[in-house]
């Protein structure tokens, strides 16, 4: 009766541990669908927005100045993003700011974007500047920007202006504007037509 009591032991004490392992999966199973980690979360402050079935952005952003100041109007922005396309070649060939940039300048000839590719415009230095604001930025604030693909389009973008403070502070601010560039109006035009597959 002590033998069979000790042999005892040891399978129940395996399946006690195995109960204790087991409790917090099953109840996760409970949370079914609706359980928080199976969910979506944006891992960034910036925006993510989807233009075509096989074009994204993400992380986009433009970064304003230190907590407590603005950046005036005259002044230039970097606009950070980043471009996911699962689908055909195609090229961000133009950014478009009405009532918050003169001009956005673009790297070269736009961006190319080849069939499954990613393309990180993520700092520390812009390679997107709005050039002479129109109107001052403030960290906190969002605004609206026109992307046009050479294929997919325009897109409209809300954008949110993050104080240069936190993970940013080791960001280059955009570079100060050139007093003989142009004040053409290029970026101030109209705003394009997004296509049809845009979201606000």
């Amino acid at each position: 009766m002590i033998r069979s009591s000790r042999r005892g032991i040891l399978p129940r004490s395996i399946l006690i541990v195995a109960t204790a392992a087991l409790g917090p999966i099953i109840a996760g199973c409970e949370a079914g669908t609706n359980a928080p980690t199976l969910q979506w979360h944006q891992p960034t402050d910036g925006t993510f927005h989807r233009v075509s079935t096989h074009l994204t952005i993400s992380n986009a952003f433009v970064l304003g100045a230190p907590i407590g100041h603005v950046l005036q109007r005259g002044q230039n922005a970097g606009l950070y993003l980043g471009l996911v396309n699962t689908g055909s070649p195609d090229r961000l060939v133009a950014v478009k700011a009405p009532g918050i940039a003169q001009t956005v300048q673009l790297p070269g000839a736009g961006v190319p974007l080849r069939s499954l590719s990613r393309v990180l415009l993520t700092g520390p230095a812009p390679a997107i500047i709005l050039q002479h604001l129109v109107r001052p930025l403030t960290g906190g604030s969002v605004i609206t920007l026109y992307l046009v693909f050479a294929k997919a389009g325009a897109t409209r973008l809300h954008v949110p202006v993050l104080p240069m403070a936190s993970g940013f502070t080791t960001f280059s601010p955009a570079p100060a504007p050139s007093p003989s560039a142009s004040l053409s109006a290029t970026g101030a035009a109209g705003a394009p037509t997004p296509s049809p597959s845009s979201s606000p």
